[in-house]
């Protein structure tokens, strides 16, 4: 007797947590496609740290996600404003992008920016000054925090490119004169797309910025935040964002090169 209520037992918790999968309502999210390990389009694959904790946190609250890798990162924003896309995996939290996101209060990860260079023609740098005049080589969409987005808009030439890899072909040509990045992101597509012997970071750190988890405001999602936010903690505290991190970089310098030339 004890044995038959044990296997009802089972079979009534196995149907519980069959349940929300089965009937799952399903979301759409987009994120960065050039930003390893945050984010990128492998193949037809967002995949990263954060479409990862993504998919895991709200598959926690019942729902499933569907990643889109057809955006660039300001295509991907504009989808987000306009209603048809109701996640973004990671972003910066600014003033522009809080019209239309709702943030988590807890980061993704952090992200100190460096300034990226030509090894061979370098900037002579001790300050935000030295980049006047300069020219600077930026995705479409990046921000790298307010006050230095107006820093160069005010102060520089500015070349906007739609891949990352046009930027790094640019500094590596001598082209633009450097690149704003975050400096694990960058050190990685450095790497991947050969370009580490001729471009390098500064010493100098523009800022340290954070990604976020976002949800647009067209969306129901907000009432979430307190549950992601707690979740988002404890992935800190028990080295779960770090384990993320290093298994994300690892495999995207480990992906076949022509995947992530996009």
């Amino acid at each position: 007797m004890r044995g038959v209520r044990l296997a009802v037992i089972t079979l009534l918790a196995s149907v519980l947590l069959l349940a929300p999968t089965t009937h799952a309502r399903s979301l759409t999210a987009c994120g960065h496609p050039f930003y390893p390990p945050v984010s990128w389009a492998q193949g037809d694959q967002l995949i990263g740290l954060a479409p990862a904790v993504t998919r895991q946190l709200f598959a926690e609250l019942g729902y499933h996600v569907q990643l889109s890798a057809n955006y660039n990162w300001k295509r991907c924003l504009l989808e987000v404003q306009l209603g048809n896309v109701d996640i973004v995996v990671a972003a910066y939290r600014i003033p522009s992008r809080e019209q239309y996101l709702w943030f988590s209060q807890e980061p993704v990860i952090a992200d100190p920016v460096a300034l990226f260079v030509n090894r061979q023609t370098p900037i002579s740098f001790s300050g935000l000054g030295d980049l006047r005049d300069k020219t600077a080589g930026l995705l479409l969409g990046d921000s790298f925090g307010e006050q230095f987005d107006r820093f160069l808009l005010e102060n520089t030439r500015i070349e906007h490119v739609s891949r990352n890899r046009q930027n790094f072909e640019k500094l590596a040509r001598q082209r633009i004169d450097f690149m704003p990045v975050g400096l694990l992101s960058g050190r990685l597509q450095s790497r991947k797309m050969g370009f580490h012997e001729q471009v390098m970071p500064l010493d100098y750190r523009v800022s340290i910025e954070f990604y976020y988890l976002a949800v647009g405001h067209h969306s129901d999602l907000k009432k979430h935040l307190p549950f992601i936010n707690e979740r988002l903690q404890e992935m800190h505290r028990d080295g779960t964002i770090k384990r993320l991190t290093d298994r994300y970089s690892l495999k995207y310098l480990d992906a076949p090169a022509h995947l992530n030339q996009r």
